[in-house]
């Protein structure tokens, strides 16, 4: 039985770790609450790019060829993964949760090459025998437009060069403090089924407004699309960097609290035994007396 020095050492300890824990939430608090405001602010922005293509695509306008792709020859076979994990743990199973999106039969260590944004997400893929381009793991700290930017870039160099031949996006959604769901996504090229999908949201957000003002594109809507499709894959990506922050910082708070609950479950649990320690410490002295 341990003795009630050992007990009064464990409950200490226990109280440290508590007020560790507590501070970690209360930080995480406040970082997830900047983090859905700078989300809820650019939303309008990417809502409207999604908006500008869908109408595009519901017209004649036609895609790039380079991303609609149907003649493999000369691919690699590879597909591309822009990983978003956090750079720190402490929170639950975020981490691992997005790296088994991956970690499956369809995308191996030998068809597979990772963009890492986030040092988890790198440490438990690479461990898996996964090849990496590049490391935006500073990024996830406090994104920026033009970190989606730079990341897109890389990503379109090693698509346009045949290293790879699909580009997928693996994040997680932040539906609340509660709930993050991991996500994987295909960012492109386009398959038909896509392109109809395209069609047939646009047609819903312009079918039922005959008074709706035609947009007229210069030089014409195909060159424009030649523009506005990596701004519109950027966007894509801000938008995922800016959910898994949120998410991150979402998961950290719920872990910290149950962490919180336990230590003072804990706490509670020593203190009975020490109590009931010091009560058979009085009763030997009373019996020796």
């Amino acid at each position: 039985m341990a003795s009630m020095r050992d007990i009064k050492r464990r409950k200490e300890s226990v109280q440290s770790t508590s007020q560790i824990t507590k501070a970690m939430k209360l930080v995480s608090t406040v970082k997830l609450q900047h983090a859905k405001e700078k989300a809820e602010e650019s939303k309008p922005y990417f809502d409207k790019m999604y908006q500008t293509v869908t109408e595009m695509l519901s017209g004649k306008a036609e895609l790039p060829a380079s991303w609609v792709r149907d003649d493999q020859a000369g691919a690699s076979g590879k597909k591309g993964i822009v990983l978003i994990s956090s750079n720190r743990g402490l929170a639950g199973g975020y981490n691992s949760n997005i790296a088994k999106k991956v970690m499956n039969d369809v995308f191996t260590p030998d068809n597979t090459l990772i963009f890492p944004v986030g040092r988890k997400g790198l440490e438990s893929l690479k461990s898996k025998g996964y090849n990496f381009r590049g490391d935006f793991s500073e990024v996830i700290n406090k994104p920026l437009y033009s970190d989606a930017i730079q990341i897109g870039k890389e990503v379109m160099s090693a698509y346009e060069m045949n290293e790879i031949d699909e580009i997928y996006l693996a994040y997680t959604v932040f539906k609340n403090t509660m709930t993050q769901i991991p996500t994987l996504i295909r960012l492109f090229p386009f398959t038909e089924e896509d392109l109809e999908d395209f069609q047939e949201e646009g047609l819903e957000q312009t079918g039922n407004l005959p008074d709706k003002t035609i947009m007229n594109y210069e030089p014409d809507e195909e060159e424009s699309l030649e523009v506005i499709l990596p701004m519109y894959l950027n966007s894509i990506i801000y938008g995922a960097l800016m959910e898994s922050l949120a998410s991150e910082h979402g998961a950290r708070m719920q872990a910290m609290d149950s962490a919180t609950k336990n230590a003072e479950e804990m706490i509670d649990d020593l203190e009975l035994r020490y109590n009931r320690a010091r009560q058979g410490e009085e009763a030997k002295h009373c019996e020796h007396s």
